[in-house]
């Protein structure tokens, strides 16, 4: 893992790709987590990367070895930016702010809380003003301006920033095996297939 990181920080590949063909010696990523794969029986991926950079403070937290985030901080301090690198680990917000909330992603929402709300034998007029009460609350939960600051729930990561003068330009949080569907027929072909391989290959 660590020398997947230098390298995608050294040579900030395009894409997924293009790391794992990156060459560390003799080999190149992908052929090292082959072999990896191989030796240990258990599947290893590169699902992501990023690089990101930061003018200000880059706040970084892991959890165990499961959890990482890293926070880009203009203004403030590095402590901040660590702070808010622990919040990410722990409440876990899909987008900065509501601005970045995808238009379909905010339209299914809406849809699923008049239902609800529906659902509720309210009157139209009603529906609407619970709907909209409703989907502020709902976009406040999964936005990181929205959420309540895990060290003081009173304060919203918005507020907390404003009150320090400072602005989160990006944040990332990497999760082992976050977004991937375990498929282990296919993992198992390739760990015999790797072992085969290495079985047959002929001896120099």
């Amino acid at each position: 893992a660590q020398t997947v990181a230098r390298e995608a920080l050294r040579s900030r590949p395009a894409s997924l790709e293009a790391l794992l063909e990156i060459r560390v010696g003799a080999e190149s990523l992908e052929e090292r987590r082959r072999a990896l794969v191989a030796k240990i029986g258990e599947n290893i991926s590169v699902r992501r990367f990023t690089v990101l950079a930061s003018a200000g403070h880059l706040g970084a937290y892991t959890h165990g070895s499961r959890i990482g985030t890293l926070v880009a901080l203009k203004g403030g301090t590095a402590e901040l930016a660590h702070e808010l690198a622990l919040h990410v680990a722990a409440s876990n917000p899909r987008y900065l702010s509501v601005r970045e909330v995808p238009p379909a992603v905010l339209e299914k929402e809406r849809e699923i809380l008049i239902e609800q709300a529906r659902g509720e034998g309210k009157p139209p007029e009603i529906v609407v003003k619970m709907v909209e009460g409703r989907l502020r609350k709902s976009l406040g939960e999964i936005t990181l301006l929205g959420q309540p600051f895990v060290k003081d729930p009173d304060v919203t990561v918005e507020k907390l920033l404003k009150g320090a003068g400072a602005e989160v330009s990006a944040f990332e949080r990497f999760e082992v095996g976050a977004g991937i569907e375990k498929k282990q027929e296919n993992f198992v072909a390739e760990v015999m297939a790797q072992v085969k391989g290495a079985t047959t290959a002929p001896r120099s």
